[in-house]
C-alpha cells in the first residue's frame, strides 16, 4: 500500500520537473519561484520537522541547528572547491556542473527519506500513512522543480537533468519500500532533515535568487519568489 501511494509522488515530482522544463522562456520567473519554493521548504517544512525530531541539544545549541549550519557551510565549500577546480582547468567564472549533479543527488537523498516516512507512517496505521503521503505528494511538485532547474541551472545538458529528475521521481516509491526491511530512527531522520535544509538555504540564497535577479531585476521575478514561499506555506498547512 506504501508503495502503491507512494507512485503519486512519482507522479507529481516529474510534474514539477516537466514545468520546470517548458517555461524556459521566462527563466528568470522560474528562478524566483524555485528560490521561494527553497526558502519555503526549509524553513516551513524542514527546519520545524528537524527540530521536532533530533532530540537533545548540544553545548546549548539544538543538534537541527548545528547540522543545519554544518549544510549550509558544507555546500558552501563544496562549491567553492569545485569551482576553483573548474577555473584551473581553464573554465574561467563558469559555474562547475559537479555542484549542480551534487545538490541534485542530494534532493534525491531527501526524495528517498520522504518514501521512508511514507513506510514509517503505514506500519503505525492507514490514517497516518495517508496524511503522511498527502504531506509528501503535495510537496514532490517543488521537488521535481527544484531538482530540473538545479542541475541546468549548473551548466549541465538537457538529457542529465532529466536523468536526475527522474531519480528523484522514483526515490520516493524506492524509499517507501525498503520500510519492509528497516525502520529510520526518530533522532537520525531529524539530523538529515536540519544538514539538508542548511543545504538547500545555501543554494536559495547564495545562488538560485541571485542568478534570477542577474539579468531581470523585475518585480514579477520577485513575485514569484514571495509565491513560492506562499505556496509551500498552503501546503505545509493542509498536510498539518
Amino acid at each position: 500500500m506504501a508503495v502503491f501511494v507512494a507512485l503519486g509522488a512519482f507522479l507529481m515530482t516529474l510534474v514539477g520537473g516537466w514545468t520546470a522544463q517548458r517555461v524556459t522562456d521566462r527563466r528568470h520567473l522560474v528562478l524566483g519561484l524555485a528560490g521561494g519554493l527553497m526558502l519555503g521548504v526549509v524553513g516551513l517544512d524542514l527546519l520545524p520537522e528537524a527540530l521536532a525530531a533530533a532530540g537533545d541539544d548540544l553545548f546549548g545549541v539544538p543538534r537541527a541547528l548545528l547540522l543545519f549550519v554544518a549544510g549550509f557551510l558544507f555546500a558552501h565549500v563544496v562549491e567553492r572547491v569545485l569551482a576553483v577546480r573548474q577555473a584551473a582547468h581553464g573554465a574561467g567564472e563558469h559555474r562547475a556542473p559537479q555542484v549542480g549533479v551534487t545538490v541534485a543527488s542530494a534532493m534525491v537523498g531527501h526524495s528517498l527519506m520522504d518514501g521512508i516516512a511514507i513506510g514509517a507512517a503505514f506500519q503505525v496505521g492507514a490514517g497516518m500513512g495517508v496524511a503522511v503521503a498527502l504531506a509528501v505528494i503535495t510537496h514532490d511538485f517543488a521537488d521535481g522543480f527544484n531538482t530540473y532547474t538545479i542541475t541546468s541551472l549548473y551548466g549541465n545538458e538537457k538529457r542529465k537533468a532529466l536523468a536526475m529528475l527522474f531519480a528523484d521521481a522514483l526515490a520516493p516509491m524506492v524509499g517507501a519500500a525498503s520500510t519492509l526491511l528497516f525502520t529510520l530512527p526518530e533522532q537520525l531522520l531529524g539530523s538529515y532533515l536540519g544538514f539538508f535544509g542548511g543545504v538547500l538555504l545555501y543554494l536559495a540564497a547564495a545562488e538560485i535568487l541571485p542568478e534570477a535577479h542577474h539579468e531581470h531585476p523585475a518585480l514579477s521575478t520577485l513575485l514569484c519568489t514571495v509565491a513560492g514561499v506562499g505556496f509551500i506555506w498552503l501546503v505545509v498547512g493542509i498536510a498539518g
